[in-house]
């Protein structure tokens, strides 16, 4: 599955199958969150949150991927990811993108 966040894929002529779209929601754990809370206090980088959010989008990347599959894509255009607080300490991380078979 060739899955890029552009219009095209080089070299290939595209049919358009549909919107794909994949998405997770993840909390906090609490003792992460107060370790991560005085962090805060002296400053750098969140490593347990950026870590969450990394395999949050990993997670909806792949379930975006495996809705295309499902239709008989080739590949997956257009990958965008979008996310939001959903309520306190959780949020949502959601990839979509357009799926497409190759000619």
């Amino acid at each position: 599955m060739v899955i890029v966040n552009t219009d095209y894929i080089s070299g290939k002529e595209l049919q358009t199958l549909g919107l794909v779209r994949g998405s997770t929601i993840q909390t906090k754990n609490v003792l992460r969150d107060i370790s991560q809370g005085l962090k805060t206090l002296v400053g750098g980088e969140l490593g347990a949150y950026t870590d969450m959010m990394n395999k949050a989008r990993d997670l909806a990347t792949e379930r975006m991927a495996q809705e295309a599959r499902q239709m008989g894509a080739d590949g997956i255009v257009n990958v965008r990811f979008t996310t939001s607080s959903v309520m306190e300490g959780a949020a949502e991380v959601m990839a979509y993108g357009t799926a497409v078979k190759f000619r």
